[in-house]
């Protein structure tokens, strides 16, 4: 135990770039996020990491070999965020380092991870992992962008207009990252366009689209379907609601990181607060002795160490298998039965559902499909909370916490009312509401209006109430 703790206090330095400081005075929301991004530049930093030989032996660590933009630039200073950002990179980059050999084969991988700052601001990673041109075995490399904008489609194409630019000549990226960073930040829904220079192909552009639904920008439901029953992400979704820790084992970059991206965003209203690694580096597995709540990815690799630390009261889900390694094994009793029952039909039922939406529009999927899905269960659990906020005399909102949770008519939700109304992310979705006097807007906040229009205060909760809810958006369920 006594070596365990030294190992976490080593590491604690690097753990607050993970999570977000308790001095933050606010909370965090998806909201706020997407407003401070409006005014920023499409990305922070771009890197391309390898591993290299240590000069005092035969083991190889990741470093930083290209970065842009770099100190030597003109008018361009490096921050101490992004200094200490760009010591912990290259671990994320290479999470498995020491399990690496040079190699002559090696298929292409995308995956992403987060890091958070002292105020609660996060910032995605996004990679490539590839061999790079050259004869005979070698280690692979790492085209790596720091960003704020959630948005994985995106950077992937980036990605893959550096690679073509890295294979020509390093000296293609620079130019190109620096048209990048020069394009105007797109809104939701715009393509800005790029330009560009290949050699044999002149002058040209490269166009970049926004999606116009930010909240799923970054998101892949249909990697977390093929990785979990809808059982098991159920139980997964309602451990990350009482903000316990979880973590995800995986052989794979790329399914951490999807399955982490998508997980937290089946949360919506509600944003994860605390921290959050889709991919943690083997070097500082120690960091689930934290007592404090994570959602956290490791690699298959890792799972002997994981499995010698002291840590209890955690779920650990095999995202290979579709197993829970560990569990606290009243995960399935979290959730109000009939409306969890409900939730689980719909997302059971997804193929079917989609197939039959997709013959009035193209414009509905997968994504939409179960974003629609759990949105409609948060507005049976919290859709009244309007109902529920005052205006003082200074004109100040405040909301009124114990008539809000009576008022709701399930047993059932109260009781789990009680425990989600002391986390933070209950906290934050409450200060969001109360900050904002012109009130906000959003897909949540539209149904939880026609919730409260629609539905009669008389009309009891449960498995025929979401059902009705959900169908006034999507004819299939009028069939149910």
């Amino acid at each position: 135990m006594a070596s365990t703790c030294q190992r976490v206090n080593r590491h604690k330095r690097l753990a607050q770039l993970l999570q977000p400081s308790k001095r933050n005075p606010h909370y965090q929301t998806l909201e706020r996020d997407l407003i401070e991004l409006q005014e920023q530049q499409l990305f922070e930093l771009f890197v391309v990491v390898s591993l290299q030989k240590k000069p005092s032996g035969t083991n190889y660590v990741p470093q930083v070999i290209q970065q842009f933009p770099s100190k030597g630039d003109n008018g361009y200073k490096q921050s101490k965020d992004t200094e200490e950002r760009l010591k912990v990179i290259p671990r994320f980059c290479f999470p498995d380092s020491k399990d690496w050999v040079p190699t002559s084969e090696f298929k292409s991988e995308t995956f992403s991870f987060v890091l958070t700052g002292e105020d609660g601001s996060r910032w995605f990673g996004y990679c490539k992992k590839l061999l790079p041109e050259g004869k005979g075995k070698r280690f692979p490399e790492v085209y790596c962008m720091v960003s704020r904008l959630g948005c994985f489609n995106l950077f992937s194409k980036i990605l893959d207009e550096v690679e073509k630019r890295r294979e020509m000549s390093p000296a293609l990226v620079y130019p190109f990252m620096r048209s990048v960073m020069e394009a105007p930040f797109p809104a939701p829904g715009r393509t800005i366009t790029v330009k560009s220079y290949l050699p044999g192909a002149g002058d040209g552009a490269v166009e970049l689209c926004r999606p116009l639904d930010s909240r799923l920008e970054h998101v892949d439901f249909e990697c977390l379907f093929k990785c979990l029953s809808v059982c098991h992400l159920i139980r997964v979704c309602a451990s990350l609601l009482l903000e316990r820790r979880v973590i995800f084992v995986a052989n794979s970059l790329s399914t951490l990181s999807k399955c982490g991206h998508a997980v937290v965003a089946t949360l919506y209203p509600f944003t994860w607060q605390h921290t959050y690694i889709p991919v943690l580096p083997a070097s500082m597995i120690d960091i689930v002795c934290s007592p404090t709540p994570f959602l956290i990815g490791i690699l298959s690799c890792s799972l002997p160490q994981l499995q010698d630390l002291p840590i209890e009261e955690v779920l650990i889900v095999d995202l290979c298998a579709d197993k829970f390694l560990q569990e606290v094994s009243d995960e399935g009793e979290i959730l109000p039965p009939k409306l969890q029952a409900a939730l689980v039909q719909i997302l059971e039922d997804r193929t079917e559902v989609l197939a039959q939406e997709q013959q009035f529009s193209q414009d509905v999927t997968l994504n939409s499909l179960v974003s629609e899905a759990f949105v409609r269960f948060f507005v049976e659990l919290v859709g009244h909370y309007s109902l529920n906020m005052t205006v003082t005399e200074r004109g100040e909102r405040v909301f009124q916490r114990e008539p809000f949770r009576k008022s709701h008519t399930s047993r059932s939700v109260r009781h789990f009312l009680d425990l989600f109304m002391e986390t933070q992310m209950f906290a934050g979705f409450v200060q969001d509401r109360e900050l904002r006097q012109s009130g906000v807007k959003g897909l949540f906040e539209v149904r939880a209006l026609q919730y409260l229009e629609t539905i009669p205060e008389s009309e009891p909760s449960g498995v025929n109430r979401i059902l009705r809810s959900l169908g006034s958006k999507m004819r299939f369920l009028h069939k149910k």
